[in-house]
Order: C-alpha cells, then sequence, then structure tokens
C-alpha cells in the first residue's frame, strides 16, 4: 500500500466523519434509515417518523447517491493525477482499498465504538433499546458496504483508464 493511498484514506476519513458526525449530533432522526430495524420501528410506534415501505426515504438515497457520484469523480481525479494510476487495475485497485478503509473505519469506530456508547445520537424514548449495542448489525451494514463499493470503484478504474 502506497504513502498516498494511507494519506487520502485519512483525508477520507477525516471528510466522511465532518460530514455524518455534525448531522446525526444535531437531529438523529435524520440518519434513522442507518440505525437498527427495532429502533427505527420503535421511532415509528412513537410517531416520530412516518412508516414506510422501505428503510430509506427519497431523500436519503438522493443524499447517498450524490456522495456516491462525488466519491467516484474525485477519486477518479485524484487517483489518475496525483497517484499517476494509469490502468483500470489501478484505479479499481486503489479506490476498493481506500473504500475498505473508510468502511471498515464508519462499522469499527463511528458504529461500534461511537454509535453504540454515544448517549447524545439516542433518539428519546429509545434511549434504553439494547439495539444500540447491537454490534452484528453494523458489522453486516459494514460487509454490505463492501459490496456496494465494488461497483463505484469499477467505474473509478474505468475513469482512470480513460482520463
Amino acid at each position: 500500500m502506497s504513502s498516498a493511498v494511507i494519506i487520502e484514506s485519512l483525508v477520507g476519513i477525516v471528510l466522511f466523519t465532518i460530514v455524518i458526525v455534525p448531522f446525526t449530533l444535531r437531529n438523529p432522526l435524520v440518519a434513522v434509515g442507518d440505525y437498527p430495524p427495532a429502533i427505527r420501528e420503535k421511532c415509528i410506534e412513537l410517531g416520530l417518523v412516518e412508516k414506510r415501505g422501505q428503510r430509506f426515504t427519497r431523500a436519503d438515497f438522493i443524499r447517498k447517491g450524490m456522495a456516491l457520484v462525488v466519491f467516484v469523480i474525485a477519486f477518479a481525479f485524484v487517483l489518475k493525477y496525483f497517484n499517476g494510476a494509469d490502468t483500470f487495475r489501478e484505479g479499481f485497485r486503489d479506490s476498493y482499498l481506500i473504500w475498505l478503509i473508510i468502511d471498515w473505519y464508519d462499522a469499527l469506530v463511528l458504529d461500534c465504538i461511537w454509535f453504540c456508547h454515544c448517549r447524545r445520537i439516542r433518539i428519546p424514548g429509545t434511549e434504553s433499546m439494547k439495539e444500540y449495542k447491537d454490534y452484528l448489525f453494523h458489522i453486516k451494514q459494514s460487509c454490505i458496504g463492501m459490496l456496494l463499493g465494488l461497483p463505484a470503484c469499477i467505474v473509478v478504474g474505468m475513469m482512470t483508464a480513460i482520463l
């Protein structure tokens, strides 16, 4: 692993934290789609959020989709022009490695340490729920995140080879 990938991973971690933490602290209900199912169901029962057929709202999908597009474009340019990645393989490999590092940071640090133990992000009426410490839920979500990163990083690899 090159020092550039390590630095880019650290920058990605900082940016990811800056985007996630303040919004969740300000209003935990903004991120309720990312909470364990029992907590989401309790929020519906308490009337804090509307019952819906899917886990995420349209706004959630748009927000996450825009973040994905920004990731793909930014990393294709960074890997091409700062790391000198010229091939699909280099672009895919480096972007997926960065993706994995940020994904694991999210699962282990933000979810299993911060989310599972921070009382400030507990939603009123759900504070005593044991599901706040559902580590397995966060690990499973990380595995899904690893799979979701594959198509995004394939696009980064293609863009790196084309640019």
